[in-house]
């Protein structure tokens, strides 16, 4: 049996639809704070960015759930790091995971909920997550043109 060299088609499109999905829920966010308030006092929302983002994010919490039990069936390419690097690369991974999944569930227990506490938390994680993906963004760059290792490859097939 060959050893996996990138992710299966069905994990990178399930990553990309992700990652579009969180910044275009994030771009979108805007005025977010002014319809939750809204809808907490039962008033009726108008425009698209309540409707988007709820559904935006519900959405997500689905696709993230289907990313990790494709991920726990198909697996990870294996990969060259060994070490500290490899054990920070596994932890941001889970983290960003973990996060995936806590800031849509933060924020439909908020929204459906109607709770300020939850509605807070998913802040503070949307922000967390942000800082993450940041990360992780600048580790894939810094493998592809400081390392030259091919890494990006995993998840951007270059032929």
């Amino acid at each position: 049996m060959s050893e996996k060299r990138t992710y299966s088609p069905l994990q990178i499109g399930l990553h990309w639809a992700t990652a579009t999905l969180i910044v275009a829920n994030y771009v979108i966010s805007d005025g977010m704070p002014q319809a939750f308030d809204a809808h907490l006092q039962g008033q009726a929302l108008t425009g698209l960015t309540p409707t988007f983002h709820v559904w935006a994010g519900s959405l997500l919490l689905a696709l993230v759930i289907m990313r990790l039990v494709v991920r726990l069936v198909q697996g990870a390419p294996k990969t060259e790091e060994s070490g500290w690097m490899a054990r920070v690369a596994a932890l941001g991974h889970w983290a960003l995971y973990g996060l995936m999944l806590a800031v849509p569930a933060f924020g439909a227990i908020a929204w459906f909920g109607k709770t300020e506490l939850t509605s807070d938390l998913h802040v503070i994680t949307m922000n967390a997550m942000m800082l993450l993906i940041l990360g992780h963004a600048a580790m894939a760059i810094f493998h592809q043109y400081v390392l030259k290792d091919g890494l990006l490859r995993r998840m951007i097939p270059l032929r």
